[in-house]
Order: C-alpha cells, then structure tokens, then sequence
C-alpha cells in the first residue's frame, strides 16, 4: 500500500492538490460470516484495520494536505461515488494484478471502479503477498 499512497503523494505535490484518504469496510461481504461470527468483533477489527491504514496516509502525506475518511458499503460504489461527490481530480489506487481464475474468484474493486468511473483511474500494481491484500 505504501507504493500506491507515495505515488499519490507525488501527484498531490506536483499539482498543488489536496490528498483524500479513503477505506471502505466492504459490508457487503460480511453477509457471508457464519452466524456465530460476533459482528461486533469482525467490525471492530475492520475498523481498527481502516485506522491503520488511514493513519498510513496521513504519515506518508508529508507536506500535503490530507483528508481521511472511513465509510461503510460497496467499494468499488463508495469509491466512485467519493470521488465524484468530492471533485476528485484523479483516483490512485492499487491492483494485485491477479488474472485468470483467481481475478474470476476473487473479483477486482479496481477493474469496477474503472469500469464505473467518471473521474480518470491510476492502478498502481502492488507486490502480491498477504500483507498486501488491504
């Protein structure tokens, strides 16, 4: 994540821009939790989760001025409706690059935002490993 966050970084500096941060707890997907799952432990987790990375952003800002916000839904929905609603000039995101099958299975937030998206779409590849996978 850190790749994508010094490459927006980078575009903010150049451009004289505003920095948004932004996580969206995919909602959607907890539907799929068994029902012993405890809601308030998975949101809680997710939320600590979104901090972290937030707090990622706003560390690796530097001298750019940074917005965060954490919201609930679909992200791929959420992100393109942040950006419209927010008069973001540019979306820079990351992608795993997964291909074939497992791009089938696990399906790709980046490919519908781009898909969706009214405002243009920076994918940055990041490394495929567990860490990586926010």
């Amino acid at each position: 994540m850190e790749t994508v966050i010094e490459h927006a970084v980078s575009l903010a500096q150049l451009h004289g821009g505003i920095l948004h941060g932004l996580y969206v707890v995919n909602t959607a997907a907890l539907t799929d939790l068994p029902m012993e799952s405890s809601w308030e432990g998975v949101s809680q987790a997710l939320e600590q989760e979104g901090q972290v990375a937030l707090n990622e952003v706003e560390q690796l800002a530097r001298d750019v001025p940074v917005e965060v916000t954490r919201i609930e839904g679909s992200p791929a929905r959420e992100i393109v409706s942040y950006a419209e609603d927010n008069d973001v000039d540019v979306i820079v995101m990351g992608t795993h690059g997964r291909s074939g099958v497992n791009r089938l299975l696990l399906g790709s937030v980046a490919e519908r935002v781009v898909r969706s998206s009214s405002v243009p779409v920076l994918t940055i590849r990041v490394a495929e490993n567990r860490e990586d996978d926010s």
